[in-house]
C-alpha cells in the first residue's frame, strides 16, 4: 500500500471517530458527570475550606485535578473543544445529502405521494379548467418559488413547495450550541474576575483576582470620590453607592455612580458595587496601663508601625482591622488585630477592641493595651470581571431560538392542485403532504385550498 493511500485511510479513519454519533454521547455524558461534580463539590472556595472537608490526601488530588475549578481546568476546555470538533464534522458529514434535497437541480413531483394524502380538501366550480390552471399559475407562482404544472388525460396537475430549506434549522442549533462552546471558552481563557476595596479619595489600579494570590494590573485607575449608604431604621444596610472616576495616563475617562445592580462598564470592563466597609485612618493613639501602678502611657502610632512598649519591655505592632470579629463565638466590632513580642523575642498574636478599652486586660500581661482616637472613614468593595466571550454566547443564543423556532414551527410543505374536468364544471382537489407536522400540514392545505377559491371569485 502507497504511503498516500496509507495517509488517505488515516485521515478517513480520524474523520469517521469524530462524525461518530457514539463520541457524541461520551462527550454529553462526561460534560453531564462534570457538572454534577461542579454542583456537589462547591466551586472557588478557600482551600482551607477544602482542605478541612476532604483532607490533605483528597485535597491534593482534587486539587491536581482541578475539581476545585472545574470550568477553567485543562480537561473540561479539552471536553469543550473535542464537543465544538464532533458538531462540526457530524454537520459536515451530514450537510452534503441536505444539501442535495433542499437545493436539487431539478425538483420532482410525484403525483402518487399525492393519493393518499390526509391533507385533501375538494369543490366543484362552474368554471372551465383551462381557466382556473391559469388563475391558479398566476397566484402559485406569487406565492411558492418552486412549481410546475402537467397536463393529465381530464386536466391539469399544478404541483407547489415551499420550506425545503427549513432542513437547515437543525444546523443553526449546532451552529449555536458551538458559538456558545467557543464564547465559553473565549471568556474561560481570555476573561478575569476579582476584587478591590478602595477607600475613599484612593484609587486602584490593580485587583486581587479571585480565589488567587496574584495581581491583575487593569491598565486604567479606579478612584473613589465618595461613598455613601442609606439605612433603613432597623439599621441594615438600605443602598449603598461609589461615585467612581476613570483614569487612564492621568486622564478622566468617565466618572459614575454605581449601585449593586448599576455597574460601570469601560473598556469592556464591569465594575460592581458587591461590598462595603471601613477602615481606621492613618493614625491612631496606643494607650499602655501597667496593671501594678496603674500608670498610663500614650503614644502616637499607625498601622504596621513597630511601637516599643514602655521600658522597653517589647514591641507592639498593629497589622491589621476587622470591622466585625469572632471571639469566642460572640460577634465584635472595630478590632485590631495585633503582634506582641516580648523582650525575650516570644511572639503572641492578641486582638483589640475600640469599644472595649478593658478588654487586654484579660490577657494577664504586664500592661493593659488599647486603642483609642480613631477615625474611620468607608471603603467600596468593587467586584471587577471582564468576559470577552459575552457577545458571542448571545450570538449563539439568539441563533439558538432561530434555529429551534424553525425546526419545531416550520417544514417543508408540497402541494398538489389536481383540476379534472366533469362535463360543464372543473372539479378541484388540493393535496398536502409533509415530512413531519402532519396536523399543522392539515392546517395549511386548508388555509392555501381557501386562498384558491378567493382568487376564482374574483372579477377579472
Amino acid at each position: 500500500m502507497s504511503k498516500s493511500s496509507k495517509s488517505e485511510r488515516m485521515v478517513d479513519q480520524i474523520w469517521n471517530f469524530f462524525a461518530s454519533v457514539k463520541l457524541s454521547v461520551v462527550i454529553l455524558l462526561s460534560i453531564a458527570a462534570t457538572s454534577i461534580v461542579g454542583t456537589v463539590v462547591p466551586q472557588n472556595e478557600n482551600p482551607g475550606l477544602y482542605l478541612n472537608n476532604y483532607g490533605e490526601f483528597l485535597f491534593s488530588v482534587f486539587n491536581a485535578l482541578g475539581v476545585f475549578d472545574l470550568y477553567h481546568s485543562g480537561w473540561f476546555r479539552f471536553l469543550m473543544c473535542l464537543l465544538i470538533i464532533n458538531l462540526v464534522v457530524c454537520s459536515i458529514n451530514r450537510l452534503n445529502a441536505t444539501w442535495r434535497i433542499i437545493f436539487p437541480k431539478t425538483p420532482q413531483f410525484q403525483a402518487g405521494r399525492f393519493k393518499n394524502a390526509g391533507s385533501r380538501q375538494e369543490w366543484t366550480m362552474d368554471a372551465p379548467t383551462d381557466r382556473l390552471k391559469n388563475v391558479y399559475e398566476s397566484y402559485i407562482s406569487g406565492h411558492f418559488s418552486v412549481h410546475r404544472t402537467d397536463a393529465t388525460e381530464n386536466g391539469f396537475i399544478v404541483y407547489a413547495e415551499k420550506g425545503r430549506w427549513t432542513r437547515l434549522g437543525v444546523y443553526a442549533v449546532h451552529a449555536s450550541v458551538i458559538l456558545m462552546v467557543i464564547g465559553g471558552l473565549i471568556g474561560s481563557i481570555w476573561g478575569f474576575e476579582g476584587f478591590a476595596n478602595i477607600p475613599e479619595g484612593e484609587s486602584a489600579g490593580k485587583i486581587t483576582l479571585t480565589n488567587q494570590d496574584s495581581e491583575k494590573d487593569l491598565g486604567f485607575l479606579i478612584r473613589c470620590n465618595k461613598f455613601s449608604i442609606a439605612l433603613y431604621d432597623s439599621g441594615m444596610p438600605k443602598e449603598y453607592r461609589s461615585s467612581l472616576t476613570i483614569l487612564k495616563k492621568d486622564q478622566e475617562m468617565v466618572t459614575q455612580d454605581i449601585l449593586v445592580n448599576t455597574p460601570l462598564k469601560v473598556e469592556g470592563v464591569s465594575i460592581f458595587q458587591s461590598s462595603y466597609g471601613k477602615i481606621p485612618g492613618k493614625s491612631f493613639t496606643v494607650k499602655f496601663i501597667e496593671n501594678d501602678s496603674e500608670i498610663e502611657y500614650v503614644k502616637k502610632a499607625s498601622m504596621g508601625e513597630e511601637i516599643p512598649l514602655p521600658g522597653n519591655s517589647g514591641i507592639l505592632v498593629v497589622e491589621d482591622f476587622k470591622a466585625s470579629f469572632s471571639f469566642r463565638g460572640v460577634t465584635l466590632e472595630n478590632i485590631f488585630l495585633c503582634r506582641l513580642s516580648d523582650a525575650s523575642g516570644e511572639t503572641e498574636n492578641i486582638i483589640l477592641p475600640v469599644d472595649f478599652p478593658r478588654f487586654d486586660k484579660m490577657r494577664g500581661g504586664k500592661f493593659i493595651i488599647s486603642i483609642s482616637d480613631v477615625e474611620y472613614k468607608y471603603y467600596t468593595g468593587l467586584q471587577v470581571s471582564r468576559d470577552p466571550g459575552v457577545p458571542v454566547v448571545y450570538a449563539g443564543f439568539l441563533l439558538m431560538i432561530l434555529g429551534c423556532y424553525v425546526t419545531f414551527f416550520m417544514f417543508h410543505q408540497q402541494f398538489c392542485v389536481e383540476l379534472s374536468r366533469q362535463g360543464g364544471q372543473t372539479r378541484v382537489t388540493v393535496s398536502g403532504i409533509s415530512g413531519k407536522n402532519k396536523p399543522g400540514m392539515l392546517v395549511k392545505t386548508r388555509r392555501f385550498a381557501r386562498r384558491l377559491k378567493k382568487t376564482t371569485e374574483r372579477p377579472e
